[in-house]
């Protein structure tokens, strides 16, 4: 259970792909409401044993029952998740299957360990240099010295309180006994200097007592300038980056520590200085005039600290996303439901439930006022909510998570005529609350990134092109909406990082830089390395071509791409190049550069006719590879000769791995589907090509005793009599025999007796020459050498 309590603790790009590794294989509801049982047992054992898969199975199934009892009797059924309904999924799923629920498990949850180091690495990114890491040191310390110097005021201020106290009792008690006892009053004047005394030390001790909060709130001032003006933005930026893809840390826990504390002790400031009010018991002087005058100034002063810092604290800490498209953010579909988190980093229990945060479509966009055509939109319903502490980690954040668009027709005024394209349109969600404390007003306001709203699936792509380019560009100014008005180019080295993030995010593998070379050549025609809005996603296109790939892997080919079996971006002559140099049989994988929907090809190199040439298969699109794996065509595929021989090609993937080692592991058990369920041997349709033709040999004489013979077969046979053998008169009666082999037909009717006096040695090298018809020639081969 500790294992998924940690993966519903990461942000949201990594929960995105957690839902990611369970969508279509199993249900998360199941993994959640299952995990104690699910991580204590041992699913890698359990997927090569069926007996263990099988007990694992109803030890399942037993646990949803216990669950469901004891919901019925603790009356929370209706309140409870369908254990009905997970418990028929298991049943029609894998009751005659256990073994394909302990392989999916097994996966799955290797799959979570993955990604929970991954966001281990990803929080050590957050401070991977020691520069960081002293950074983030200091402001603890300097913080803790703020939470100490407010504990000494706290101590004065008991001092204090006592001494005052203590004044008060003697004037009031002196007064009263001087009224009963007329003779007390000659001691009037020594009291009376006592209490001025006292009054004096009184003063000075506030004096103190307020220097030190002076000393407190200096302190105060840049720590609370470096969140709001410096780990904030730092923290947006990261947040801006990691919506496409970047492995940024974007974890809040660091900020909200900080906020909270510096929060709490301005809060604390404020108190001590309110009782310092209610504790002015001094006679009028000059002094305590002067005092009364200080506590204004630093009441100000933590006044308009606090403010700054509690006018910064509401964040969007979930970006707008679509549970559609968990690995997109930013995109948002009319009609169709999306969530957002906010959270107030100042997380102190005083603000429970003290913040309603509404959200507001386009708030002071002027583009809505001064852009004709430009759309409007509006939320489905009303809807307010209240930050409070009931979250898993009392954190206070509240989850708008069933919000909806809806586009508000015939509003068409706007000075400035300029249609965008819908998927080039920006536009803002920001939520806003009143905060009311201890005497303080103040309105707060937290914008999400510029989002995208299309209506239709099919502008998808064009809508994360947008997404990409705007928060590449608008790192300083996120809220420039007019951005596509006129698109500033970006540069190679900012579009090959964040089109690397892509393949990151979509198959846990980044473009190393031969791949981003092959891309640039494609994109990059400007001297200066830079890309046009227009090049990259409206005339030409290059980053429809990519998605489509980019679909292709996350349907199909996630595991191969991760493991480095694809090589992916490769033009033709470097494949040629690269291919040339190895033995035959050898191939790599490259996308298809002619298919912009996304397709993916093998080529291999033969030699077979005494120079290298490369073929490449006509490419498999997303089509093919819902009926097949590529390691299932891989390893079926067949080149068809001469009497319908079908030979694979593919022996090696690039440069030197054997086609088993490569792909073994993901190639269909075929041993458990020998029969089917009906009893019938099922049969498939193969994959194969007819032989190509490869460039003709070096001329040499003609003979047309020789047409019947294969080129192959000649040349090897010499090469492999002269390797095994050195006896001339062997030698000299095979190559007799090779080249008169069509006048050997009549051997047919030799007996085949003799073969068992053969050497074997003979026998070998007739086998290893004669691949068409064996059988002839070897028993013409026995008698002969009989003889």
């Amino acid at each position: 259970m500790a294992q998924w309590q940690d993966l519903l603790r990461l942000d949201a790009t990594l929960q995105a792909r957690v839902s990611q590794l369970y969508e279509g294989k199993f249900p998360r509801e199941i993994r959640h409401y299952l995990c104690v049982l699910i991580e204590s047992l041992d699913w890698d054992l359990a997927a090569g044993d069926e007996n263990a898969a099988s007990t694992y199975f109803h030890a399942l199934l037993e646990d949803l029952q216990e669950q469901w009892i004891r919901s019925v009797q603790e009356n929370i059924l209706l309140q409870g998740p369908d254990y009905t309904g997970m418990k028929d999924y298991l049943l029609k799923n894998f009751k005659y299957k256990p073994l394909n629920l302990a392989v999916i498990l097994s996966e799955c949850l290797k799959e979570e360990q993955k990604i929970k180091a991954s966001a281990s690495e990803v929080q050590a990114c957050g401070s991977p240099d020691m520069d960081q890491k002293w950074k983030w040191k200091d402001m603890d310390n300097k913080i803790n010295e703020l939470k100490r110097l407010i504990m000494e005021v706290k101590k004065e201020m008991k001092s204090l309180e006592i001494l005052n106290d203590s004044l008060d009792f003697i004037q009031k008690t002196w007064q009263n006994k001087v009224e009963q006892d007329i003779g007390l009053a000659q001691s009037h004047a020594v009291v009376e200097e006592e209490c001025r005394k006292r009054t004096s030390f009184i003063i000075q001790t506030k004096q103190v007592l307020l220097q030190e909060i002076v000393n407190i709130l200096n302190l105060a001032q840049p720590i609370v300038a470096t969140l709001t003006e410096v780990e904030l933005p730092e923290w947006r930026l990261r947040q801006q980056l990691a919506c496409i893809g970047s492995p940024a840390d974007t974890c809040l826990d660091h900020l909200q520590k900080w906020f909270t504390a510096v929060a709490e002790v301005l809060l604390r400031v404020r108190e001590q200085l309110q009782k310092l009010k209610e504790q002015n018991n001094t006679p009028d002087s000059t002094d305590a005039s002067n005092l009364l005058g200080l506590m204004a100034v630093i009441e100000n002063q933590t006044l308009s600290l606090f403010t700054q810092l509690l006018a910064n604290a509401l964040v969007v800490e979930k970006q707008p996303i679509m549970l559609s498209l968990p690995q997109r953010p930013l995109i948002l579909r009319t009609g169709v439901r999306f969530s957002v988190r906010v959270r107030f980093l100042a997380n102190l229990p005083e603000f429970k439930c003290l913040l309603k945060v509404k959200p507001v479509f386009d708030k002071d966009v002027e583009e809505v006022k001064t852009v004709k055509w430009f759309r409007h939109f509006d939320f489905n319903r009303d809807e307010c909510k209240v930050l409070d502490v009931d979250s898993p980690n009392g954190d206070l954040v509240t989850e708008f998570g069933h919000m909806c668009l809806k586009e508000i027709k015939g509003r068409t005024k706007g000075s400035i005529e300029s249609r965008l394209a819908v998927t080039e349109e920006l536009h803002i969600i920001t939520f806003v609350t009143q905060f009311r404390h201890v005497g303080l007003e103040l309105n707060i306001e937290a914008s999400t990134l510029p989002v995208v709203v299309i209506s239709a699936t099919t502008q998808v792509s064009s809508a994360w092109a947008s997404i990409m380019w705007n928060n590449m560009l608008s790192t300083g100014d996120s809220r420039n909406l007019q951005l596509f008005m006129d698109p500033p180019p970006l540069t190679w080295e900012q579009l090959s990082q964040v089109l690397s993030w892509q393949f990151l995010c979509t198959g846990k593998r980044e473009l190393d830089e031969n791949q981003l070379s092959v891309l640039r050549d494609k994109i990059v025609d400007d001297p200066d390395d830079l890309v046009h809005w227009s090049k990259f996603s409206k005339n030409e296109n290059a980053w429809l071509w990519i998605d489509g790939i980019l679909h292709l892997i996350k349907k199909h080919l996630v595991d191969l791409w991760r493991d480095g079996s694809i090589m992916g971006f490769i033009s033709r002559e470097r494949t040629a190049e690269l291919l040339k140099e190895k033995r035959t049989g050898t191939f790599l994988l490259r996308f298809s550069e002619s298919k912009t929907n996304g397709a993916i090809s093998f080529s291999w190199v033969d030699n077979s006719n005494g120079a290298p040439f490369v073929h490449s298969i006509d490419p498999y699109t997303k089509d093919e590879l819902e009926k097949t794996s590529l390691p299932d065509y891989i390893n079926t595929y067949s080149l068809r000769g001469r009497k319908s021989r079908h030979t694979n090609p593919l022996l090696y993937l690039y440069p030197d791995i054997p086609k088993d080692t490569a792909f073994g592991h993901y190639f269909t058990n075929t041993a458990e589907k020998v029969l089917g369920g009906d009893g019938y041997v099922p049969r498939k349709r193969g994959d194969f090509s007819d032989n190509p033709t490869p460039p003709p040999s070096p001329p040499r004489e003609p003979n047309t005793d020789d047409m019947e013979m294969d080129e192959e077969p000649k040349l090897e046979s010499h090469k492999v009599i002269q390797k095994l053998f050195a006896d001339s008169s062997i030698y000299r009666l095979m190559d007799i025999l090779l080249k008169k082999r069509h006048q050997l037909q009549p051997a047919l009717s030799i007996p085949v007796a003799p073969f068992e006096c053969a050497s074997e040695r003979i026998k070998n090298i007739v086998l290893c020459v004669c691949n068409d018809s064996p059988k002839i020639l070897l028993n013409v081969y026995i008698v002969l050498s009989y003889k």
